[in-house]
């Protein structure tokens, strides 16, 4: 998988040139591992400069993920595993869900209804049930008894 293109979906994998990686040291667990071994991996894909999406999707992921993109690249950090093997697979699977979620076409509209009679009138009897609960609890003592 490593050696290969991503594959996104049937009809998108990102060009194994595309995709750029930087290791680090990992902190937290590890032992002696951690201060000798670059196990964190950091994997960067420049949306703008890629060859692998139309402009529609390139527009699309662009501003989904605004927040996210810095110089124009999509980068995922990760150093949950001891291995850097094991921290690259779940880097490329990361950014292929990323991908895939912003790709997929957005939700149709929501048609507005009205609400029907009997729902208006299920909703005025409810109110008035509660309000009558309500009333029911209010005790009223007078000054004579």
């Amino acid at each position: 998988m490593l050696n290969s293109d991503l594959v996104v979906n049937p009809r998108l994998s990102i060009p194994r040139a595309e995709l750029s990686w930087k290791f680090f040291r990992s902190s937290g667990a590890g032992g002696q591992n951690v201060n000798k071994v670059e196990t964190a991996v950091e994997l960067s894909w420049n949306i703008s400069q890629s060859e692998a999406l139309g402009p529609y999707r390139k527009q699309r992921l662009l501003e989904f993920y605004v927040s996210r993109i810095v110089d124009g690249c999509l980068r995922i950090c990760v150093s949950e595993e001891r291995s850097q093997f094991q921290n690259r697979q779940i880097a490329l699977k990361r950014l292929a869900d990323l991908i895939r979620e912003a790709i997929k076409p957005p939700p149709p509209q929501r048609k507005e209804t009205r609400p029907t009679r009997s729902s208006k009138r299920k909703r005025v009897d409810a109110k008035k049930k509660r309000g009558e609960i309500k009333k029911g609890r209010q005790s009223r003592y007078s000054f004579d008894d």
